[in-house]
């Protein structure tokens, strides 16, 4: 069964984390979570209802859990298939594709492979503060030189 958890929007990751610490720990067996970014404050997780009901009880940030099996067909168009042709490195400028800060330009000042994550700083902000984007929202401007 593929279930919906409702969360706190823009909590979906803590979450997520929460619930892989507590699958993992109790050896629940959850076969899939995972959260589309296009989809804030709804997390997807698969496995049997008690299951679910077992690692969803008391973690933070959990709304509700909608006990309806949701149809493949209608999350398949979320999942995209991660692009990792490019390598991207600490000094390169790129342009942001999606999220809230899209058009801007940007310098990566740290690279995270692993979560498929960078840290940028904006180049047109007066203050830099770092922001962590998924690699897939972002185009290569310009390499390092």
């Amino acid at each position: 069964m593929l279930a919906t958890i409702r969360t706190t929007t823009g909590r979906e990751n803590v979450v997520i984390d929460s619930l892989v610490n507590r699958v993992s720990s109790q050896k629940i067996p959850i076969k899939s979570i995972f959260h589309p970014e296009d989809l804030r404050g709804y997390v997807f997780i698969e496995g049997d209802v008690e299951d679910i009901e077992n690692a969803i009880k008391s973690i933070p940030h959990i709304r509700g859990f909608i006990n309806k099996d949701v149809p493949f067909m209608q999350v398949e168009r979320f999942l995209v298939q991660a692009k990792s042709e490019i390598k991207f490195e600490v000094g390169d400028v790129v342009e942001i594709i999606g999220s809230p800060f899209k058009g801007e330009h940007a310098k990566i000042t740290q690279v995270d492979e692993q979560k498929g994550e960078i840290t940028v700083e904006f180049l047109e902000a007066a203050i830099p503060i770092p922001v962590k984007i998924s690699v897939n929202s972002i185009r290569m401007h310009e390499k390092k030189k």
